[in-house]
């Protein structure tokens, strides 16, 4: 029986940051000007600790400058959006990240809207949202703007293909349809209120999950010759205590009947960072008033 090709998120998601690097140079060498992104961390999450070190250091490797906050537990949302303000205000900073999840005692939709929607390299302002839903130039959330690259670059054009994106959260599933719908797909947004669930994830050419539910898509439910792209990043107990990552689809029947497949880890994940990266170097030059260049991975 024949497998699906693996779609391998961890290259094109270096050769990106190798074409990032190289215009960031050129940025600095024609105009003297370095992007700079700020991270901001409220508390001691450990896996967002992880997440902020790793920002940080493929920021540094790609050679902008790297601006980290870590702020204790008990910041209060006055003093959060306190250090957002002075950080929309300094012009060396051209894109500002809050990781979440936040303390409870701070609300983080209106942190999102404090940010400056210029230096939203996050994508998640409302106004960013808005425009992308418009079909307008903003700031394109990272995670949903990693999956269209990788499917363009495995499929080409998108043109009347059928998407089923599945999942409906603000940070994915509602961008990424978004952006498929640009691209001119036929595109179906389900969910968990979905009759049939199953039953619409097998129509689709592209199928994109979404949900946070570890293999909770079965390799039943995907059309043959598919293109799937998970998103999820699930851990799962094993016997040795240490757990496994595993995504929204159940890679091991799913590889059997797609056509194309993100394995997880490897797939989407680093895109996440990779196109953050990209979309502080596009910050950095719209506010400078240049033209953003157009990235495409470097070659192999």
């Amino acid at each position: 029986m024949t497998t699906a090709t693996i779609i391998d998120g961890k290259n094109f998601a270096a050769r990106l940051r190798a074409s990032i690097a190289g215009h960031t140079a050129q940025l600095k060498a024609a105009h003297g000007f370095t992007p700079g992104l700020a991270v901001v961390l409220v508390g001691d999450d450990p896996a967002s600790q992880i997440y902020v070190r790793n920002k940080g250091l493929q920021a540094r490797e790609v050679g902008m400058n790297s601006f980290e906050h870590r702020l204790p537990a008990t910041t209060t949302q006055a003093e959060l959006l306190a250090r957002i303000a002075d950080l929309n205000q300094d012009p060396a900073v051209n894109g500002i990240l809050v990781q979440l999840p936040l303390p409870a005692q701070i609300d983080a939709q209106a942190v999102i809207e404090a940010i400056a929607v210029s230096k939203d390299v996050d994508g998640f302002h409302p106004l960013n949202a808005g425009l992308l839903a418009v079909g307008g130039t903003g700031m394109v959330p990272c995670t949903p703007l990693g999956c269209l690259m990788l499917l363009k670059d495995r499929l080409g054009n998108l043109a009347g293909q059928r998407a089923v994106v599945l999942g409906r959260s603000n940070i994915v599933g509602k961008p990424i349809a978004a952006l498929l719908l640009r691209e001119n797909c036929t595109v179906t947004l389900a969910h968990s209120r979905t009759r049939d669930l199953a039953e619409e994830c097998r129509r689709a050419d592209i199928l994109v999950a979404a949900v946070g539910k570890a293999q909770m898509v079965k390799g039943d439910w995907i059309k043959p010759g598919a293109t799937v792209i998970d998103v999820g990043i699930n851990r799962i107990p094993t016997p040795d205590g240490k757990g496994q990552l595993v995504g929204d689809v159940e890679f091991d029947s799913a590889v059997q009947v797609a056509g194309a497949i993100t394995p997880v880890p490897g797939g989407v994940g680093p895109m996440t960072i990779a196109c953050l990266l990209l979309n502080t170097l596009t910050a950095a030059c719209r506010q400078q008033g240049i033209p953003a260049p157009e990235v495409k991975p470097a070659a192999e």
